[in-house]
């Protein structure tokens, strides 16, 4: 008898004893429906192994095993799952990392999906952390629903943009670590090469490192060792750009694809739509209301009122790139949309500054992103 069928065993024979004997904690139930016959796992992940802890809807353990990270393993954990009884919902954390792979095996075979928030830390301090404990956690928060989320879709095309998305902006950042590095190395060049480098503009400046002819048989010199590190830098700057332009190339499309009503919108292009479908993911209905999307991208303004004092504060969670985005919007609409310059210059009458204005652009641009987001 395998370790799992002897664990199932002795799960089934101290429920039998339970309900001979009457077990106070089974007549009590549990978490939300607690009269309802199956079975909630929790799922701990990681890059090579995942384990999982089922309960019944009673809120008592029923067991807990490691599986491996693959698609062995997935297929193991699901009939283990389901050897306990009806599975109600499997909490995962992580289901956008190392549980990827296990929510896409899970939500194929029709399993209801949570995704769990990170552990409270005031209880972790309190009962210790490993893989059991965590996974267990996961059970629990999955059932009672606190701080939980609906996962994100993996299937469709929005998961395509996210993986085009995450090459190009590891590209943008490299190619700006390229400009810094080649104005780092100007600073200590040789005075002559300093003078005729520094007062140039960025464009100009890339091209004149470009065309630098450093002597291969006089490396040894700073002056030549210097000249082919800014041409070999100029050169990854050309190479960085053409990769991004091929990306777009590949990116517009597949956002217009998708939701070409985003794109209509004033000072939405194929990047910052992009960035917003990748937030939301495929399935859109998994934000609730207007009002969830906007603490999503983390422009809802928090309260922070006591006693007498009613005030707000600046949020600074939610998704910060997905911020940004919102944020490029409302510098291009004060920039070119005449309704939102009058707005800023009616708020600013009211004595209010320039960052509170933005701050209430974002909240009005989310509003209006979030009907196209959910009816395009």
């Amino acid at each position: 008898m395998t370790t799992i069928a002897r664990e199932h065993a002795t799960h089934q024979a101290q429920n039998q004893a339970r309900n001979q004997t009457g077990d106070p904690i089974g007549d009590q139930g549990g978490g939300q429906g607690g009269d309802q016959a199956g079975v909630i796992g929790g799922v701990d992940t990681h890059q090579d192994t995942h384990t999982a802890a089922v309960i019944d809807s009673a809120g008592r353990l029923l067991g807990h095993h490691q599986f491996t990270a693959d698609r062995s393993g997935y297929a193991a954990l699901l009939s283990w799952l389901h050897s306990f009884g009806p599975i109600l919902m499997v909490g995962i954390e992580g289901t956008g990392a190392y549980g990827a792979g296990l929510a896409r095996h899970l939500d194929d075979d029709g399993v209801a999906l949570v995704e769990i928030d990170r552990p409270d830390r005031r209880t972790r301090r309190r009962a210790g952390k490993s893989d059991p404990i965590d996974a267990e956690a996961a059970a629990r928060t999955a059932w009672t629903r606190a701080r939980t989320g609906t996962p994100k879709d993996r299937h469709g095309q929005v998961e395509a943009l996210r993986n085009l998305r995450v090459v190009r902006r590891s590209a943008v950042d490299q190619r700006a670590d390229t400009v810094r590095r080649i104005k780092s190395l100007i600073i200590t060049a040789p005075d002559g090469l300093r003078a005729r480098l520094r007062t140039l503009t960025k464009h100009h400046l890339l091209a004149a490192c470009a065309a630098l002819r450093p002597d291969p048989t006089r490396i040894g010199d700073p002056d030549h060792a210097v000249k082919a590190a800014l041409r070999s830098l100029a050169r990854r700057h050309a190479a960085l750009s053409a990769e991004i332009d091929e990306l777009d190339t590949l990116i517009k499309p597949l956002v217009t694809d998708i939701n070409p009503a985003l794109l209509d919108l004033p000072g939405v292009g194929p990047d910052v739509a992009g960035q917003l479908l990748v937030t939301t993911g495929q399935n859109t209905t998994r934000i609730r209301s207007e009002a969830a999307f906007a603490m999503l991208c983390g422009v809802a303004p928090v309260p922070a009122s006591s006693g007498r004092t009613q005030r707000h504060r600046l949020n600074r969670g939610g998704d910060r790139q997905a911020n940004a985005a919102l944020y490029r919007i409302a510098l291009s609409r004060l920039r070119w949309d005449p309704r939102t310059r009058a707005y800023r210059d009616r708020r600013l009458t009211e004595g209010h500054s320039n960052k509170d204005v933005i701050r209430c652009l974002k909240r009005h641009i989310a509003r209006e992103i979030y009907s196209v987001l959910t009816h395009p």
